[in-house]
């Protein structure tokens, strides 16, 4: 594990996070209703920024990421593969959903987010 500070929510990522959160997609918005407002039992955040990479949704009671993939994932997946290194190195659960995963299956979706929960 990286012993190296980072920073959550850092001012220069503001405006990224902001525009993000203005236009979720339908996916996001439809598993944000289950997460919001401790929809588990615990608090998530949607649309922050670890360092320069924003994920889709934190906890940072469980240090677990969750990011949904669409089309555009299929096209930087050595990039994903970096970014979901960079972010586990500091100690952060990182876990991926297709976005067709919400929309079949969102009770497995959220039963695999709990059971990613630290024990």
């Amino acid at each position: 594990m990286i012993r190296r500070k980072f920073h959550f929510d850092s001012p220069q990522m503001k405006l990224r996070r902001g525009k993000l959160r203005n236009n979720p997609t339908d996916y996001e918005d439809k598993l944000w209703k289950f997460l919001r407002r401790n929809g588990l039992g615990v608090k998530f955040r949607r649309q922050y920024s670890i360092d320069n990479y924003v994920v889709d949704f934190y906890c940072p009671e469980w240090r677990l990421a969750v990011e949904l993939e669409g089309k555009v994932h299929l096209k930087r997946k050595k990039y994903d593969e970096y970014r979901k290194k960079y972010i586990e190195a500091f100690g952060i659960k990182m876990i991926n959903f297709p976005n067709e995963n919400v929309n079949k299956d969102i009770i497995g979706v959220l039963k695999e987010i709990v059971n990613n929960a630290p024990s």
